[in-house]
């Protein structure tokens, strides 16, 4: 060491005003978590969010998400919505070639057996063979046993015209549809 650097470096402390400025923002955020925990212990009490009036009613304001929730359950869509939403996904659940050629038409909750229209015979015969895998695939994606049955029709054939021109008793090019 040389006589001219000091034996001790001094640190700099906080002075009386940056000492008053670090005790007043402790301050303000104590005030600011009791302020929200009184919030939150009078949200509770009210039950919490906005109110129509005094009591909690049907009336008061909810989040759209929860409004929709509340309504498939008051009025048992849980079922069908969850198939609507199956035949959104349609292509994305039996794949893009499968979902070109067949169409899902119309879902039977009573019965749990999922309509599926194809374009043509070979495809109806080919949805008929993959049908088991749809519906474990189904059920996967739904829950377990929201479709037991998947009833593949085949294409809807041209318009039966009848007039001179037909044999009586025929059903005309209709015989290979279906």
């Amino acid at each position: 060491m040389t006589a001219d650097e000091p034996a001790t470096k001094k640190t700099a402390e906080p002075s009386g005003v940056d000492l008053a400025r670090v005790a007043l923002r402790a301050a303000r955020e104590q005030a600011r978590a009791r302020g929200e925990v009184a919030q939150q212990k009078k949200q509770a009490r009210r039950g919490g969010g906005l109110r129509s009036g005094a009591r909690a009613d049907g009336r008061d304001p909810m989040a759209l998400g929860a409004a929709i929730n509340r309504l498939l359950t008051e009025r048992g869509w849980e079922a069908p919505a969850a198939v609507g939403g199956v035949m959104g996904r349609w292509s994305q659940i039996v794949g893009e070639d499968v979902a070109k050629h067949c169409v899902p038409e119309r879902y039977d909750e009573d019965e749990r057996v999922l309509f599926v229209r194809c374009d043509s015979t070979a495809w109806a015969t080919n949805l008929r063979l993959l049908a088991p895998t749809l519906v474990a695939r189904l059920n996967e994606d739904l829950g377990h046993g929201r479709v037991k049955l998947i009833k593949v029709q085949g294409p809807g054939g041209p318009a039966r015209r009848y007039g001179p021109l037909r044999a009586p008793g025929s059903t005309g090019p209709g015989d290979t549809y279906g």
